[in-house]
């Protein structure tokens, strides 16, 4: 017996981790006023391969299915494609609308560290703003998750339109644009001549791609300063002048030590015209992306056949790898689930109303129900790391009276069965 590869369970002590980063970038998504929805894991599956999505690469990875009725049916790959199309299905919506998202996605891709085939996102996007003003803010809100999250980071960030620019210049014709850039995307993972050999292969010449490299693995180039300097193309220039307003507003918000302009960083998608970053470990324990995003400002309106722009930025941010980078022993470290046992002496009855009571004022409660024997139970509740313990006989039903075990100290305190709100006060626990 077995999962499906690339699937995973996640027993409880995994699971409270994983659970406290999405309550974490929840309330750091409502601080910034995005709104919750939620759209369908099934899509049809035109939605998801229409030439305004994913394109070709990320095509090979779709799960695709039918129904009964013989649909082509999907399950979605992102969650950026099914907001669009619920952008498309409710127009009343007002902008600007800022959205997120968590929820599971699947990509029959390869498998490492932090990314399985069934794996969740936490996404951020708002449609109806143009301003890079609205990169920035994604960025500090990154910025602010990760340190709630105790997880040291930095943003790299580009802008398509600077890096389409440039490869005209050099050469590069639109039709093989994304071509090239989807194998410039990868120049870290397959290295320059891993990249050189794959976009030959494609049909670029290679004195064009030689001399696209030579830039690309210069440091002294991986300025804004030596693009505005030294290439004059329209395109280009839009991106300069958008990189600029980006970096402007990064360094009101202080984040220069935590961003880094990357020329050539490009973000696998097609869909992205714009902006463009990608979020890293600075320790690089992970050495692939743990969040990412950009804007991609044509998509929605092409999927309707409308000539209204519905310009739009997002940011993704990976449940599995961010839980990967933290240190579960560390997090997990005397977890405890369960605030107070009770331990009936045959007195199961008035145990569960005990229980019910103590669950009331807000406490988690849980009731030893096999017929154990005192010591084990006791083992029981010290193996949970379960603080407290009621044990429950006839002789404290008769008296009155409860005993509040402290599994830490072994102290008993007394409390009047009438009057169980003397627990907060007497242990100061809430």
């Amino acid at each position: 017996m077995q999962n499906l590869k690339g699937t995973k369970d996640y027993l409880p002590e995994e699971q409270v981790v994983r659970n406290n980063i999405k309550q974490t970038l929840e309330r750091v998504f409502c601080l910034y006023g995005f709104k919750p929805i939620e759209t369908p894991m099934l899509c049809y599956y035109d939605l998801l391969a229409s030439k305004y999505s994913g394109g070709a690469e990320i095509l090979k990875e779709v799960y695709k299915l039918q129904d009964q009725g013989k649909r082509d049916l999907g399950l979605r790959y992102d969650l950026t494609i099914p907001f669009a199309k619920l952008i498309g299905m409710n127009k009343e919506i007002r902008m600007p609308f800022k959205r997120y998202e968590i929820g599971k996605v699947f990509r029959d891709g390869p498998i490492k560290v932090g990314r399985n085939r069934e794996f969740t996102q936490c996404d951020v996007d708002v449609v109806g703003i143009k301003a890079t003003l609205a990169e920035a803010e994604l960025i500090e809100m990154a910025m602010e998750a990760f340190k709630r999250l105790k997880i040291d980071v930095y943003i790299e960030y580009n802008n398509r339109k600077l890096l389409t620019g440039f490869l005209r210049v050099m050469g590069i014709k639109d039709e093989k644009m994304n071509e090239v850039i989807l194998s410039l995307d990868k120049i870290e993972k397959i290295g320059v001549e891993g990249v050189k050999e794959e976009v030959v292969s494609k049909g670029i010449e290679p004195e064009i791609i030689k001399e696209i490299l030579r830039i690309a693995v210069d440091k002294e180039k991986r300025t804004l300063e030596y693009y505005k300097a030294n290439y004059n193309e329209e395109l280009l220039n839009e991106g300069v002048k958008e990189l600029e307003e980006l970096q402007g507003y990064i360094r009101a918000f202080e984040l220069d030590n935590k961003t880094l302009f990357n020329p050539f960083l490009a973000r696998g998608l097609d869909i992205y015209t714009g902006t463009v970053y990608e979020i890293f470990l600075e320790d690089r324990s992970i050495t692939s992306s743990i969040g990412g995003g950009g804007r991609y400002n044509k998509i929605i309106g092409e999927f309707l056949n409308e000539e209204k722009e519905y310009p739009a930025v997002g940011m993704s941010f990976g449940l599995d790898v961010i839980f990967a980078a933290m240190s579960l022993k560390e997090r997990a470290e005397n977890l405890c689930f369960i605030d107070i046992f009770v331990i009936p002496m045959n007195t199961e009855k008035e145990a569960l109303k005990l229980a019910a009571s103590l669950r009331k004022m807000g406490y988690r409660v849980d009731m030893e129900m096999m017929g154990k024997k005192l010591k084990k139970s006791l083992d029981y509740a010290n193996k949970e790391n379960i603080p407290f313990v009621i044990v429950l006989g006839e002789n404290e039903l008769k008296d009155g009276i409860i005993k509040l075990k402290d599994m830490k100290i072994g102290k008993d305190i007394e409390i009047p069965l009438d009057n169980l709100v003397l627990i907060k006060e007497r242990l100061n626990y809430d």
